[in-house]
C-alpha cells in the first residue's frame, strides 16, 4: 500500500482533471486533460514515468460516476495495455461517497482540482478495499437497453398517471366505479382505449341503443369478451353516473385523452422491440446465468437480463451481502448505548436500476405464487402494523437477493424443496 501511486480524477464534459499523489500525500500533478483519447494518453505517459521512476507495485485510480461521462475514460484506463502493465485498478464510485469523504477534509474549497485530490486521497486511505473495480465493458449494450426500457417504463407509469386526471374529468363515473362495476379490467386495454377515442361525449354512450353498444365492444375486444352484453350494460352505467360538462370541454378533453392514448400505445410498442432486443443480446452473453436466474418462479426473461446487465458476474462480489449493499437494499444499524432503533430506513444510495429490477422480480415472485419468497412475504407482513407491504417486499427482495447470490455461485438452477 504504501509503494502505490494513487490517482483522483474528477470528469467533466469537455475535460478530466486528474490528481496524482503518493502514500505520503506527495502531489506529483493535478492537471486539466481534455476528455478525449489523446487527453487519456498524455496523462497515462506521464503516469507510466511516475512508476517507473519510483519503482511502484499498483496503480489505484478513482472517479466518481457522473452517468455516461464517466464511461469512456473508466474504460480507457481499464482496458489500456501500459496501464494493465502496471497492476493497476480503476474504480468508480458512487457521488454520495465521495461527499461524505469530503466533509473530513476541513474548509477545502469546492473546485476541480480539490475534488480530484479529495478522490485520490479516498484511494490513498484505503477506502476501495471493499469495493469491485471496473471490469470492462462487455455488459455495456444490454446494460443499455434494459436501462433504456426502465426509462420508457417509468415514463409510461407517468403518462398512465397523467391520462387519468383528463378521464376522470370526462367520464367520473369509469374511474369511481368499483371493481365488479368497471366494463373493463385494463383501464389503458385496447377495447377501453377504442371507447375512449371513439365517443365525443358520455350522452353519446347513453343514447346508444345496448344492442349496437355491445356489437362496437365485441368487435373493438375482438371477440375475446365471454358476455360483452354485460360490459355494455356496466359502460352504459358508467356513462349515465358521471358529471356532465359542457361541449366546449369535452372537445378539448378529448383531444388531451386521444394524445395520451397515442403516447402510451407508442411507449408500449417501444417496450416490445426493447424486449425482443434484449433478449437477443443476453442469450449470447450470459446464457448459463440468464437460464439461472429464470428458473425462478416469477423472474421472467425481461427482469432476468436487466438483473445480469447491472451485476455482470457474480464474482465480482464478495457476498450476498455486498451485492445487497450494491443495490441498496441495507439498513444501516442506529445505535446508541443499550438502544438499537427499530425503525430504519433503507439506503439508496446505491444502483437504482439493479434496485428496480430486484423489486419488480420480487412483486412477480409474489403474483405467480414462489413459496420461497410468498412465505417469506407473509411471515414479515404479519409482523408490523405500519407499512406492511413496502416493508415486507423490500424485505422478500433481499431474501431474493441471497438467493440470487447463491444459484449464481454455484451456477445451478433453483430446485424446488419437495
Amino acid at each position: 500500500m504504501t509503494n502505490n501511486l494513487f490517482i483522483g480524477v474528477d470528469i467533466s464534459l469537455k475535460s478530466n482533471q486528474i490528481c496524482v499523489m503518493n502514500f505520503d500525500q506527495q502531489v506529483f500533478f493535478n492537471l486539466k486533460f481534455p476528455n478525449t483519447p489523446e487527453g487519456c494518453e498524455n496523462a497515462i505517459g506521464r503516469i507510466k514515468i511516475l512508476y517507473d521512476t519510483y519503482g511502484l507495485d499498483k496503480i489505484i485510480v478513482v472517479c466518481e460516476a457522473t452517468g455516461v461521462y464517466s464511461f469512456h475514460l473508466v474504460n480507457y484506463f481499464s482496458s489500456h495495455e501500459v496501464l494493465n502493465n502496471c497492476n493497476t485498478e480503476v474504480y468508480c464510485i458512487n457521488a454520495h461517497d465521495s461527499e461524505k469523504y469530503r466533509k473530513s477534509f476541513n474548509d477545502i474549497e469546492k473546485t476541480d482540482p480539490s475534488d480530484a485530490y479529495v478522490l485520490a486521497d479516498f484511494a490513498r486511505v484505503g477506502r476501495t478495499r471493499n469495493l469491485h473495480p471496473f471490469k470492462g465493458s462487455q455488459y455495456l449494450a444490454l446494460q443499455r437497453l434494459t436501462r433504456m426500457r426502465y426509462h420508457v417504463g417509468q415514463n409510461l407509469v407517468r403518462e398512465k398517471v397523467y391520462v387519468l386526471n383528463n378521464i376522470y374529468l370526462e367520464f367520473s363515473g369509469l374511474i369511481l366505479a368499483d371493481k365488479e362495476s368497471k366494463p373493463f379490467a385494463d383501464m389503458f386495454g385496447a377495447t377501453s382505449c377504442e371507447v375512449l377515442d371513439y365517443f365525443d361525449s358520455l350522452d353519446q354512450i347513453v343514447n346508444t341503443p345496448i344492442d349496437e353498444l355491445t356489437d362496437f365492444i365485441a368487435k373493438a375486444g375482438k371477440n375475446r369478451f365471454k358476455n360483452p352484453s354485460e360490459n355494455a350494460d356496466k359502460l352504459a352505467k358508467a356513462a349515465r353516473a358521471s358529471y356532465r360538462l359542457d361541449s366546449i370541454s369535452y372537445d378539448s378533453i378529448n383531444v388531451a385523452i386521444a394524445s395520451s392514448i397515442s403516447i402510451i400505445k407508442c411507449l408500449e410498442k417501444e417496450i416490445k422491440t426493447l424486449d425482443k432486443a434484449i433478449l437477443e443480446t443476453v442469450k449470447g452473453l450470459a446464457p448459463d446465468a440468464f437460464n439461472i436466474l429464470k428458473s425462478i418462479r416469477g423472474i421472467g426473461q425481461v427482469y432476468a437480463a436487466g438483473i445480469l446487465a447491472e451485476i455482470g458476474s457474480i464474482n465480482f462480489f464478495d457476498n450476498d451481502g455486498s451485492l445487497a449493499k450494491y443495490a441498496g437494499i441495507y439498513w444501516n444499524r442506529s445505535q446508541s448505548g443499550n438502544t438499537e432503533k427499530e425503525e430504519k430506513k433503507f439506503s439508496r444510495h446505491s444502483n437504482k436500476y439493479l434496485r428496480y429490477y430486484i423489486i419488480e422480480a420480487t412483486e412477480s415472485c409474489l403474483k405467480f405464487g414462489f413459496p420461497f419468497i410468498a412465505d417469506y412475504y407473509h411471515k414479515k407482513y404479519d409482523e408490523v402494523t405500519k407499512h406492511q407491504h413496502k416493508r415486507a417486499l423490500v424485505l422478500s427482495g433481499r431474501k431474493l437477493i441471497r438467493l440470487i447470490d447463491g444459484l449464481l455461485r454455484k451456477n445451478q438452477l433453483y430446485q424446488p424443496i419437495e
